[in-house]
Parts: structure tokens; C-alpha cells; sequence
């Protein structure tokens, strides 16, 4: 399969890695610096979400962030973007919420059939290994994501996370 690394620009680091697993699956894996609690918090919380969820350089920006983050709620993203007339909406529903540890949701704007997102949290040493995976209905989902550029900013939108969890300390986001 396609195996793909992307380094942190700042540290020079090889700290993200995206890996094509299979046909369907892309997984993304980053070790964060910080207790799996204020991840966790970052990934649920709509205030912290809109400070690192979509990569600077793709010039969107959050027009709206609603996030139920319990199994059974939903999440509604709306992103506005200077070239184009309507803003893009990314929603779907949680199937599991187990804080600090795991998120599974849908992500429903493609229809029926969308692919399927989990992260896990897993504190070591203060430390917070996040692995995401997502699984997309078919192999030529998977490649329009790739092919659209849209699976290509975690490691920006990573090292965005890390620079809010270090803004933040260990103490309480």
C-alpha cells in the first residue's frame, strides 16, 4: 500500500505519519504533548476545535462548529473560504464517545456511505499517542479524498493542535 510520511516543519521532526493500510483505509498517527484528558478536550470541545482543526494554509476558515460529542449526538462543521460563493458543510453522527480514549463517528455529507472515523488516545508519560483511522466505503473513495487534496493537511492541522496544547500548559484548556 501507499505509506506516506509528513514531517513537522517546526521541529523537524518525522512526528505525523499518514499510511495508506489498505484499500480503504488511511491512518493517521501523531504523539501529542499533553495528558489524553486535554486531547480528548480538543477533538470535542467546538471552542477549541475552530483553534486547530482545519490547516491555515488551505485559507477556510470556521463559519459555525456544533459538536454533541456523546454516542448518538452529531457534529456540524461549516467552513467559509474566499473563492468560493457557498461554504462547504462537513456533519455526521458520534457512535462512540468513551473520554479520554476513543471517538467513532460517521462523516455523512457524501450521502450514504461516507466513511467512518476513529481515534484512539493512549497516554503514556504525560504523553498522548492519537492514532485516526478512517475507513472509506471503497477503494475509489478513498482515492478521490486523496486525489482531492483533502487527506493532505494533517500534519499542519497536527502541529496546529500541538501549538494550542503547549499554549495551554498541562493545566486546564
Amino acid at each position: 500500500m501507499d505509506a506516506k510520511t509528513e514531517s513537522d516543519a517546526a521541529s523537524g521532526k518525522n512526528r505525523t505519519t499518514v499510511e495508506r493500510k489498505s484499500e480503504r483505509e488511511l491512518v493517521v498517527t501523531r504523539t501529542f504533548d499533553g495528558p489524553a484528558r486535554l486531547v480528548f478536550e480538543a477533538w470535542t470541545k467546538p471552542e477549541l476545535l475552530t483553534r486547530w482543526w482545519a490547516p491555515k494554509s488551505f485559507g477556510v476558515s470556521f463559519v459555525s462548529c456544533e459538536v454533541d460529542a456523546r454516542t448518538g449526538g452529531t457534529y456540524r462543521f461549516v467552513f467559509g473560504h474566499a473563492d468560493f460563493e457557498q461554504p462547504m458543510t462537513f456533519f455526521g453522527r458520534y457512535i462512540e464517545v468513551t473520554p479520554p480514549s476513543r471517538l467513532v463517528w460517521t462523516n455523512d455529507e457524501g450521502g450514504e456511505g461516507g466513511s467512518v472515523t476513529t481515534v484512539t488516545f493512549e497516554e503514556t508519560g504525560g504523553e498522548t499517542l492519537v492514532v485516526m483511522h478512517d475507513l472509506y466505503p471503497s477503494k475509489e473513495a478513498l482515492d478521490g479524498a486523496i486525489a482531492s487534496g483533502s487527506t493532505s493537511g494533517f500534519s499542519e492541522t497536527f502541529a496546529q493542535l500541538d501549538a494550542l496544547l503547549a499554549s495551554t500548559g498541562t493545566g486546564a484548556i
